[in-house]
């Protein structure tokens, strides 16, 4: 085996690594977010369980709630509503984390057009994230 094959199955080990990475990576943000889910279910039903539903009228999120520190304000006070929804964000972050950890692939390997694609990719999810009209 030359060095030149030997060079070509080391990156091709660390590609098969990578992948393996980027999919553990993505099983358990979504089984992390599913079990803050479930736990700020199971509170918000003890909490709210026994209420009449009101189907007549609609009423929205609180304002706290509309917000990503809010939400993680809400969270960190044990509001059952907050973590509930902080599961849902930890659901919408987790394939962005996977964006971010391809990009770090794509750099590790001098990919600059891949690098350019997936850096543009990140952008607009990280500002669909975050920005806040109102």
């Amino acid at each position: 085996m030359t060095n030149s094959d030997r060079a070509k199955e080391a990156e091709q080990d660390a590609e098969v690594r990578m992948e393996l990475l980027i999919g553990r990576l993505l099983q358990a943000g979504v089984l992390f977010a599913a079990a803050v889910v479930l736990i700020g279910g199971a509170m918000l039903l003890m909490q709210f369980g026994s209420a009449p539903a009101a189907f007549a009228s609609f009423k929205g999120e609180p304002e706290a709630l509309r917000s990503l520190g809010g939400i993680v304000r809400a969270a960190l006070g044990g509001d059952s509503r907050g973590i509930v929804q902080l599961g849902l964000v930890l659901l919408i972050i987790t394939p962005l984390a996977r964006v971010a950890l391809t990009l770090i692939a794509f750099v590790l390997q001098r990919d600059r057009i891949f690098v350019a694609i997936t850096s543009l990719v990140l952008a607009i999810l990280l500002y669909g994230l975050l920005w806040n009209p109102a």
